[in-house]
């Protein structure tokens, strides 16, 4: 049986491999690059580079990531969440195996032992090996965040050795990921102009260096490079709406995203978020728990006697970043008010294609009309932007100890963004009360951003939040005329799921790496 690569070499489409007679390998091809001739100009090494920022992060794994935490349930399971919620995922599962993935990484490798050839402006080569530095740092983060121990190479590898490496201990890896960072950073620009608008930035490098720092609990580290990110002239957009927009992308809050482009390399994820009637899957929904993490207006928990919080009329007076952030009952969209809990509707929730717990993502779908085609969009992905920095500066000061003005003022300037209050510095002056506010804000200003789950992880929260029943909303009606919403039964049960903290932190090495190389050990209890 013909062994499989430990990994797959993916040089970018800019070159040629072939199997033909010496003759044709020895010429010099017309239509492509052979590594040979490819290392002769500026444009040969950016055209390389290009390649490594081909599918170095993929808007699939970002959508949907949030479904393996409590804010988001996944109804189908060929899409590969379903399980990974539930805490039913095997070694053998899709997204198990499709995230352990080091075509960039191998990128990378070739494109650094490969460059120095090019005669080219020293200087700019230097940016262009801190770009591809990054995206492999960036694989080493994600890999690490969901793995745990994983190989760590930093060179092209035969055959043989690609399958006999073995796993590198997570702090070794890690450390490895912070050193890289902080060298690079120096040499990437603050900010790029035209055609060179999405590469990766100095802003970036800090601030996904602060995010390692903040779930390996170095707060000190974090706080520093958060502060480094706060000088660089980011700031929140206006709208928080707005700010997923297409119209709006590569704005002023943005410091690290997946670049896409309608036709040519699109993002043909979005349809999987609206409901059958709008054409869409409604494969990602929302849950109870996440609709009720939201504040009232007046920044009273829903759970506070005296927030005015009507369970009859659940979503009036609520945060703003509810309603910008998930369709649920009564809210008018796509031309019609949202129907999910009426067994008369098309849109109810236990019909084919529509959400199951009631509720839409409505982040990214603000205005289906911002797309001709909602299966190819140029939609960029924000995966850094700057409202989760200024929630890492805080928390990391907060767990440090240090609840000073400066905390306040970054927790504050995202909820005032939103539409919210400023802290109640009465109801939080404690570092216990802070760290359940910050723990809350991060919740629901990157809802369904992907970003929960790894909250979860490094909280060690996973017993108390990941464990039991999944609601979603309760049975009723919508008047179509106006929207109001009349319940008439109690929450929807959705799934009851299972969580194991000595297995369910880490995802299991896949079985066919393992098949392959018998040195990559299993992660405990899979």
């Amino acid at each position: 049986m013909q062994k499989k690569l430990f990994y797959l070499i993916a040089i970018s489409g800019t070159l040629l491999t072939t199997a033909c007679n010496k003759d044709f390998l020895d010429r010099i091809p017309e239509d492509a690059y052979s590594n040979e001739s490819l290392w002769t100009s500026e444009a040969d090494a950016r055209a390389a580079l290009n390649g490594c920022y081909r599918d170095w992060e993929d808007s699939y794994n970002v959508i949907y990531m949030d479904c393996a935490s409590d804010n988001a349930y996944s109804q189908f399971l060929w899409e590969g969440y379903m399980n990974i919620g539930n805490g039913s995922l095997t070694p053998s599962d899709g997204n198990v195996t499709n995230r352990w993935n080091f075509k960039t990484i191998q990128k990378v490798n070739w494109f650094l032992e490969n460059v120095d050839k090019t005669p080219m402006d020293e200087a700019l080569k230097t940016r262009f090996k801190a770009e591809a530095r990054f995206l492999r740092a960036y694989q080493y983060y994600t890999l690490t965040q969901l793995y745990g121990d994983i190989p760590l190479v930093l060179k092209t590898l035969t055959t043989a050795e690609a399958n006999t490496v073995t796993r590198t201990p997570i702090a070794e890896v890690q450390k490895y990921t912070l050193d890289e960072l902080a060298a690079i950073a120096p040499q990437l620009e603050p900010s790029y102009s035209g055609s060179d608008v999405g590469r990766i930035t100095r802003g970036a490098a800090y601030a996904l260096r602060a995010r390692l720092e903040l779930y390996m609990g170095k707060y000190a580290d974090c706080i520093a490079d958060c502060e480094k990110v706060m000088g660089l002239g980011y700031d929140l957009f206006p709208s928080y709406q707005d700010l997923f927009r297409i119209q709006n992308e590569n704005n002023v809050e943005v410091i690290l995203d997946m670049q896409y482009k309608e036709n040519d390399y699109a993002n043909g994820n979005i349809g999987i978020m609206p409901t059958s009637s709008s054409g869409g899957w409604s494969s990602i929904d929302p849950t109870q728990s996440l609709v009720d993490a939201y504040e009232m207006k007046n920044g009273k928990l829903i759970t506070d006697p005296i927030s005015g919080y009507n369970a009859n009329d659940p979503y009036a007076n609520r945060d703003p970043r509810l309603s910008a952030s998930i369709i649920y009952p009564g809210m008018m969209y796509d031309g019609k008010y949202y129907n999910p809990i009426d067994p008369a509707s098309s849109d109810f929730m236990l019909g084919d294609n529509n959400s199951k717990t009631g509720y839409l993502p409505k982040k990214f779908i603000s205005n289906l009309s911002d797309y001709t085609d909602m299966w190819n969009t140029g939609l960029n992905m924000i995966l850094i932007r700057y409202a989760d920095v200024l929630l890492m500066y805080a928390e990391a000061k907060i767990e440090s100890g240090v609840i000073d003005n400066s905390v306040y003022a970054a927790i504050d300037k995202v909820r005032l963004r939103a539409g919210m209050p400023a802290t109640d510095r009465l109801a939080y002056n404690t570092q216990a009360t802070m760290r359940t506010l910050v723990r809350r804000e991060r919740r629901v200003e990157l809802a369904l951003e992907g970003l929960r789950w790894y909250d979860i992880k490094r909280w060690k929260i996973g017993d108390q939040v990941r464990k039991g029943a999944v609601y979603g909303a309760r049975q009723g009606k919508v008047d179509p005329a106006n929207g109001k919403v009349t319940f008439t039964a109690d929450h929807q049960l959705v799934e009851n799921r299972l969580f194991d903290a000595s297995i369910h932190y880490v995802w299991p090495v896949p079985q066919k790496e393992i098949d392959i190389n018998n040195k990559l050990v299993q992660n405990p209890n899979y």
